[in-house]
């Protein structure tokens, strides 16, 4: 059975329910956070916790619960679920009026606070071979993707947009210089540096991405944080869609044309390893 938490309960996932006056429902004004969870032991989780925290203060909704009592509803959901490898989704809105009203509530209306988890499934041994076909598509979102909110029509449109051509990633460009992918950060490999846009208010704050700029710190691996020209991107040597669930993936081929010599390159491959042995070493271990 899979254990979901709404509101003060743990109850099986097909029984949880939520009002439909919910102003997530109505407006999508809410927030929420992907968390990995290795050996059931779910990685860093301070800095999402403390991510969702900064999504909440701006947006101007109430924080539900300080961040010990986050950490506790969390790792007891991951108790309380079969799987030792888990992907926790955890959303919060600002909960449900008694009207459709665009104007926040007022102080009675509570936050609705809804968690699950799902096995945490990562890239087949033949998606890392030969990597994954992406499609490029103008940034049509709104200028706070660094919110993690649950407003994700865009996204979704750019999503089903690869889906369409039989590719699994859009790589998003606005006003000529590259953002992210859909639902990934998107790294560049070029000349034997690795170029990824730094953090704005742009693109989301990716923990993973994080993870891979640390990890090239410390192997020596050529980097630099810096915007980066979608020029730069369409003649990379090499690269990577990143997130929690795809690690480290290769595109290898962007709107029918292959990246570099149409396979994962040697940089992609070493970030990889360098990847499964932080995970391995530092994720299982808490």
């Amino acid at each position: 059975m899979v254990t979901a938490y709404v509101d003060g309960r743990y109850l099986p996932l097909a029984e949880a329910r939520v009002s439909p006056m919910d102003r997530g429902f109505l407006f999508g004004d809410g927030a929420y956070e992907v968390i990995p969870v290795y050996s059931r032991r779910a990685f860093r989780l301070d800095e999402h916790v403390a991510r969702l925290a900064n999504t909440l203060g701006a947006m101007r909704l109430p924080n539900p619960h300080a961040a010990e009592e986050w950490k506790a509803l969390i790792l007891e959901l991951v108790a309380r679920n079969p799987w030792d490898d888990q992907s926790v989704y955890l959303q919060v809105t600002r909960g449900a009026d008694t009207r459709r009203n665009h104007a926040f509530p007022g102080p009675e209306v509570k936050p609705t606070v809804f968690l699950m988890s799902e096995p945490l499934v990562t890239p087949s041994a033949g998606q890392r071979a030969s990597g994954i076909a992406a499609v490029s598509a103008a940034d049509i979102r709104w200028l706070r993707c660094d919110l993690k909110t649950v407003s994700m029509l865009a996204n979704c449109l750019l999503r089903q947009h690869a889906i369409d051509q039989g590719c699994m990633e859009t790589v998003l460009f606005r006003d000529s210089f590259l953002t992210e992918g859909a639902a990934s950060s998107i790294f560049v490999c070029k000349d034997g540096v690795l170029l990824v846009p730094p953090k704005s208010h742009l693109m989301l704050p990716g923990i993973t991405y994080d993870v891979v700029l640390e990890l090239a710190r410390s192997h020596g691996m050529k980097h630099a944080v810096r915007e980066v020209l979608e020029a730069e991107v369409r003649s990379a040597d090499e690269l990577w869609m990143t997130s929690s669930t795809k690690e480290v993936l290769a595109i290898t081929t962007l709107d029918g044309r292959p990246v570099g010599d149409g396979k994962p390159g040697p940089m992609g491959r070493q970030m990889h390893a360098w990847y499964q042995d932080f995970k391995n070493t530092v994720m299982r271990n808490g």
